[in-house]
């Protein structure tokens, strides 16, 4: 998804629990027909692991004859992952990859040296209507990669690998979690999972990644005898063991990874170890150097900033 830096998150109160590094509130902000909620990237603190960029969609009601329509954009230095709840949206990137996503799927689109895509909603549910939900998140690429060559991966929903305990259900998205393992294929070291919990019930957050945290994106979850209500995102510290229990019943998104060997500079879509490579990247997209996005005949210009 296409974005401009607009309201910060704020940093939540991160109350007692010592395990708790950061407590972030995402800003919710009207794109056109729906709200998003963003967490990342936070003015202290831009990523977990290699996730840069974190966003809650939804849920929004769209009725007959509405639909969501991001026009083709571009992207480096970075692989986004488009994971819903509910509803559909049709992807269509510069490398001629066409499908809709449906909720549950893993979609993991690699930018590398550059790609350009567009999302809209399939137009049998816009002549329909749906209801739209999930989350949107970019994860930075490792700077010996950020030039690979740019690519799609589409895992369905029944691919991935699902863990059901007493009121509690996981799907892991991507990496290891709960002693499962995900056919995603990373260029990093990361984790990524959906997990539902009835209220009462428990789960670990497990301490073999660097780093981790826990988005809420709805619900409430209690930490070491405090509790935090969704949406919001819990970054921990390393090593530290956790239990999070839901003081309601809770969806919220597991992730993080290993850190990644520098900061990233990130301007609009471009992610980057490198200044100059963005200002590359911003002057391809003017001059129209990137491949276009066939059977689209828009595009988002670059801001003027």
């Amino acid at each position: 998804m296409s974005w401009m830096p607009d309201k910060e998150p704020e940093p939540g109160d991160r109350k007692s629990c010592d395990a708790l590094e950061f407590a972030i509130v995402p800003r919710a902000r009207d794109i056109g027909n729906f709200e998003v909620r963003r967490a990342l990237p936070q003015a202290k603190r831009m990523m977990v692991g290699p996730f840069i960029f974190l966003d809650q969609m939804g849920p929004a009601s769209m009725p007959a004859g509405i639909g969501m329509d991001v026009r083709p954009h571009p992207h480096i230095g970075l692989s986004t992952v488009t994971y819903l709840f509910e509803g559909a949206i049709m992807h269509r990137d510069s490398e001629g990859n066409a499908l809709e996503i449906l909720p549950g799927a893993m979609n993991l689109m690699t930018a590398g040296h550059g790609i350009a895509h567009s999302e809209r909603t399939p137009d049998a549910r816009r002549a329909s209507g749906q209801r739209l939900s999930g989350m949107q998140s970019w994860i930075a690429l490792p700077k010996a990669l950020e030039e690979t060559d740019p690519g799609f991966q589409h895992y369905p929903a029944d691919s991935l690998p699902v863990v059901t305990d007493d009121g509690m259900t996981a799907r892991v998205i991507a990496g290891d979690m709960f002693g499962k393992r995900s056919p995603v294929k990373t260029l990093s070291d990361w984790f990524y999972a959906d997990v539902t919990l009835e209220a009462g019930k428990s789960v670990p957050l497990d301490t073999d990644y660097e780093e981790r945290a826990i988005y809420v994106a709805d619900g409430a979850v209690e930490i070491a005898g405090e509790t935090f209500e969704g949406p919001q995102l819990l970054i921990f510290r390393p090593g530290d063991r956790i239990t999070v229990k839901a003081a309601a019943k809770t969806r919220m998104m597991l992730l993080g990874g290993a850190a990644l060997e520098g900061p990233r500079h990130i301007w609009w879509n471009f992610v980057s170890s490198s200044r100059d490579r963005i200002e590359q990247a911003k002057e391809d997209w003017v001059q129209k150097r990137f491949k276009a996005v066939p059977g689209e005949t828009e595009s988002i210009p670059l801001p003027e900033r």
